[in-house]
């Protein structure tokens, strides 16, 4: 892999070196500073942009307007206003879930998998294609993982959105079937990006993130259920990791036999409790519309994910992706379809089904995805719709139905009144393990913030870590609401307003309840000092706290 050396991110002083980089006009300037102050003000931001002449040509875009708001506070013309910045931010979703997501995608490398429903191109990772949005990023920066993660750092900032807490998400193939040494560079580059910085080895990068200006609080990869054993999870805790994502795709093993998807029913649900054990937090995929199913047998099928230990299965996903099977020319499934043997479901089909689906998902669940990224002109045959989540919600609505899923129940951009909030506790028993899911939650059941703790049930664990035994896991916690910088306060939000710290003392109670001496948390690397500044300990792969001690401190910093 190619080293790159760091770029020089110092931040722009003055706005003649904003135009230079640029190429903001003086007109441009002198007219944005106007529209920044009215807005300012409390006047409307897109009718004020919409009264100037320059910006009716589409030269003032947001873009322009953030530039030349950091080259104002930066030279001391007005003062840093969190406010003014959101109101001209472009995307505020895509931060409005608490932490900044950047998404890479390791080089293309043999998938262990012979899926008949996956693209193969030899210029990508299995099951992906060069003009994917993630993955045309991926593909321009030739796999680089430090180049990835530095240009959408930089798209990050030059828009408007905070990026000191960032959740790095590696897509691409199965990414415990890499190379160990490969999967240790790749993230050791992540993390230089991140810190601006070059390091001698992992370790090294990991110590400098946890006082980074970016921090990496989230790491994601994703797998599949036949790659998951007990080493292999902990040296993805050495690598940092705090999530995974699981190809789960079918409960059914028929479905999963026909459709050459190299694993069991019973494979996946050891592999789930398996990395439940170990304290990840798991998102799996799921596909609707396989070969051989029916919507009648996806229904079925969505059903027993949500199963519970006593049916014998106990899934119970903390996140899902629902990817509805896409017929792409360069699969195997696209012969099928040309022998009469496969249907594609048609859209109005698929929007009724996923609907009636969405409103059967439990409050702990949060649906990520209904639909991959897969640009329309690839998909011979099917629905080709890009905007399927917001027809299927618009079908929930009619219906007078709901879904209770977390995503649709975030508070994001809402200023958060104290007085009205509630914890609620939620238990559930997936396989092998109890567990809490403890809520924050307003009068209207919109989610401030959560934590999920597991209480293991295993009477044979498959897992021998000192820093779990007898231990209850804290496996998440997660404020929403716009990101905002570490140690920032802003009126009526909902981070750093102590709710993190009011949840770990519920969870502290309920470990003691259920009989655990300690306490263990999943830390990512740049929530360590958080967890510190509570009383937590460095263990060998978790953070402990010793429940029967009274050591926790009280230091509150931001969560």
């Amino acid at each position: 892999m190619a080293s790159k050396p760091p770029k020089d991110r110092a931040k722009i002083k003055d706005v003649a070196e904003w135009e230079k980089a640029r190429k903001i006009t003086p007109d441009m300037v002198e007219t944005a500073k106007i529209i920044l102050r009215e807005i300012q003000a409390g006047e409307d931001t897109f009718k004020t942009i919409r009264r100037y002449p320059v910006a009716k040509r589409g030269n003032l875009s947001k873009h322009v307007l953030v530039t030349v708001y950091r080259a104002m506070v930066e030279s001391g013309e007005i003062e840093e206003d969190e406010a003014l910045l959101a109101k001209i931010r472009m995307k505020p979703m895509r931060t409005l879930s608490g932490v900044t997501t950047v998404t890479v995608l390791t080089r293309p490398y043999p998938c262990p998998g012979k899926c008949i429903f996956c693209p193969s191109d030899a210029r990508m990772p299995k099951s992906y294609l060069p003009d994917e949005p993630g993955a045309a990023r991926a593909y321009q920066n030739d796999f680089d993982p430090y180049l990835q993660v530095q240009s959408r750092i930089n798209t990050y900032q030059a828009v408007g959105h905070p990026t000191n807490k960032i959740e790095l998400l590696i897509l691409g193939g199965s990414w415990t079937y890499y190379p160990e040494a490969y999967q240790k560079e790749f993230v050791q580059r992540c993390l230089d990006a991140m810190n601006g910085v070059d390091s001698s080895s992992l370790e090294e990068a990991q110590r400098i993130n946890e006082t980074s200006e970016c921090r990496n609080v989230g790491l994601v990869v994703e797998t599949r259920p036949d790659e998951i054993n007990a080493e292999r999870l902990l040296f993805l805790r050495k690598l940092g990791v705090t999530k995974i994502q699981l190809g789960i795709q079918s409960l059914n093993d028929e479905i999963l036999a026909v459709n050459r998807r190299g694993h069991t029913v019973k494979q996946a649900l050891e592999a789930t409790a398996l990395c439940r054990e170990a304290g990840f937090k798991l998102v799996m995929h799921w596909m609707p519309n396989l070969l051989g199913t029916t919507a009648e047998m996806d229904k079925e099928d969505f059903a027993r994910l949500w199963l519970e230990s006593d049916s014998g299965l106990g899934f119970c996903p903390d996140e899902l992706k629902i990817y509805p099977t896409q017929l792409l020319e360069n699969s195997d499934l696209y012969q099928q379809w040309k022998n009469g043997l496969y249907h594609p479901y048609d859209t109005d089909t698929l929007i009724s089904l996923i609907a009636g689906l969405k409103m059967t998902v439990p409050r702990y669940c949060r649906i990520n995805r209904i639909i991959r990224d897969i640009p329309s002109h690839h998909i011979v045959a099917g629905s080709t719709r890009s905007s399927l989540r917001m027809d299927v919600q618009k079908l929930v609505k009619r219906s007078g139905g709901s879904c209770k899923c977390i995503r649709c129940r975030e508070i994001r951009g809402q200023a958060v009144d104290q007085e009205d909030l509630t914890i609620q506790d939620t238990v559930y028993y997936p396989a092998h393990a109890k567990e809490h899911f403890l809520e924050i939650v307003t009068s209207k059941d919109k989610l401030i913030g959560y934590l999920r703790l597991s209480i293991p049930l295993q009477t044979d664990p498959g897992l021998d870590i000192d820093d779990l035994r007898n231990a209850a896991i804290i496996r998440e916690i997660h404020i929403y609401g716009q990101s905002v910088d570490v140690g920032s306060n802003v009126e009526g939000a909902a981070q750093h307003s102590g709710f993190g710290k009011t949840l770990i003392e519920k969870a502290k109670e309920i470990a003691i309840l259920e009989g655990k001496k300690r306490l263990s948390v999943i830390a990512a690397i740049g929530t360590r000092n958080y967890y510190l500044a509570r009383g937590f300990s460095d263990g060998a792969y978790y953070m402990t706290l010793d429940l029967e001690s009274d050591a926790t401190a009280e230091t509150d910093i931001p969560c």
